[in-house]
């Protein structure tokens, strides 16, 4: 069973136009959390064009990688709301009573919560 470690990256709010361009042209993987938030995990720092845009690094999201076969084994029993069935998808909800977010591709997923609930999340799933 996969463990969780930390995401490190930059989180960005800004204008939606000013996201969806980062979040197109950026290196790492970006994850928008809503339509004025984003979070690049890397090293990249993105450019904002907005000159209000807030760009800060990040260090308190952790992550669990899964192979689909894994991830239906072992989280999907903990969610009872619909998985997005198109990939690349950024779902969130609860997932064992715990805040969490789930990146979805054709190849496996990633769960990502807060740093601060990563023992109790990590602990519901592996029961």
């Amino acid at each position: 069973m996969p463990e969780f470690e930390i995401l490190s990256g930059y989180r960005m709010v800004s204008s939606i136009d000013d996201i969806e361009t980062v979040a197109s042209t950026t290196t790492g993987l970006a994850l928008r959390f809503a339509p004025d938030d984003l979070f690049v995990i890397g090293d990249t720092r993105p450019i904002a064009s907005d000159p209000y845009a807030i760009v800060e690094q990040e260090a308190g999201f952790v992550g669990m990688s899964f192979t689909l076969d894994a991830f239906a084994a072992h989280v999907v029993g903990h969610i009872d709301w619909a998985i997005p069935v198109e990939r690349p998808a950024l779902a969130q909800g609860l997932v064992a009573g715990v805040p969490a977010k789930i990146w979805l591709t054709e190849d496996g997923a990633l769960l990502i919560t807060n740093g601060a609930y990563a023992d109790e999340l990590g602990a519901r799933i592996h029961e």
